[in-house]
């Protein structure tokens, strides 16, 4: 008799126990739905319904995708799809597809990644970053992870960078029907390579291809130009949209990027391939170079640049094009001197 006592004691004590037990059990989970803001009521009508078609409306993100715009990643340099890319047209949220840059605003850093020196009005929300000493960028639509901005490095105008990963973005061309009119300037200051470094990153430029113009001979290689005085002059033909930026602006830089004193010769290369030389394109063109010409032997530079209308533009082999860009290499004989 005394033996059942027990043993009801002892059954009923483990009762308690896995009862004591479960309600630990719910209570804590509970808790976690609190925080996690889930309290097990039915939302209201038009509340977290809201936020659930917003999100079913988002683009699905690949596992790489993700990692750069919800896990906060950054893609490696030099390798994103739009670190180079030259189109007409706006750079969009690869997650919710707001619109956030205009092309116009994109320029070439050298960081490794797309560049823009400016954003969409309110298209672009910025964070402390973790890190506590940079400033994040995130789509102010999504909260997409998109890059950081950084300012005060004197890149263009604006004095500001938005470096944005690739794959943060989906870039849509204009497809309005009607392109922005363009205009072209052709300049020769000694090997192409940093010419054409220094225009594409200047705001209004659309594209800067290396080249060969003033020679006697059809199509040249360089090879041809560097060996049997074909007459070529290394230059970059630049195309540009004439109401983002002007041809005085170019010319003027053209100027401050190479020492235009020098002749047939540029720094460390020599030859006549390496002159100095603008091929103007029209008599405007033509009088804007003279008088900049005249304001710099005011100041007392005796320049060499010889001023020659536009003959048959070459372009160069591939491998010159974005050459520093592609190579990661940093120009040699091209430093920008203020002039004006």
């Amino acid at each position: 008799m005394e033996t059942n006592k027990a043993a009801k004691i002892i059954r009923r004590a483990g009762y308690a126990v896995w009862a004591a037990v479960f309600a630990i059990a719910l209570s804590g989970v509970a808790r976690y739905e609190a925080l996690a803001g889930g309290d097990n009521q039915p939302a209201k009508e038009g509340e977290a319904m809201a936020s659930d078609t917003k999100n079913a409306n988002w683009r699905q993100l690949t596992p790489e995708e993700e990692r750069v715009i919800v896990r906060k990643g950054t893609e490696r340099a030099f390798t994103g799809e739009y670190t180079n890319h030259k189109g007409v047209g706006t750079y969009h949220c690869r997650r919710c597809d707001a619109a956030l840059y205009r092309s116009e605003t994109k320029f070439d850093s050298r960081c490794g990644w797309p560049a823009f020196d400016d954003e969409i009005k309110g298209a672009v929300k910025r964070l402390p970053d973790p890190d506590g000493s940079r400033t994040e960028i995130v789509c102010a639509n999504c909260d997409g992870h998109l890059g950081h901005v950084f300012t005060g490095e004197g890149f263009t105008e604006t004095d500001t960078r938005h470096c944005v990963n690739s794959i943060s973005m989906v870039f849509k061309p204009d497809t309005s029907g009607a392109p922005p009119a363009t205009a072209k300037a052709i300049f020769a200051g000694g090997c192409f390579w940093g010419v054409e470094h220094y225009f594409e990153m200047e705001p209004g430029v659309l594209s800067a291809v290396s080249g060969y113009i003033g020679g006697h001979k059809d199509n040249p290689t360089y090879k041809e130009v560097c060996y049997t005085n074909t007459g070529h002059a290394e230059a970059v033909e630049v195309t540009y949209d004439p109401s983002k930026t002007s041809y005085e602006t170019l010319a003027k830089l053209f100027f401050e990027i190479h020492d235009p004193t020098q002749v047939n010769r540029q720094g460390p290369d020599i030859g006549p391939q390496y002159r100095s030389a603008v091929f103007y394109m029209d008599d405007e063109q033509k009088r804007v170079t003279e008088d900049l010409v005249g304001r710099l032997r005011a100041k007392g530079l005796k320049v060499a640049t010889e001023i020659v209308p536009a003959s048959r533009f070459w372009a160069a082999e591939d491998y010159h094009q974005d050459y520093y860009a592609t190579t990661g290499k940093e120009p040699y004989c091209h430093f920008r001197t203020k002039r004006f």
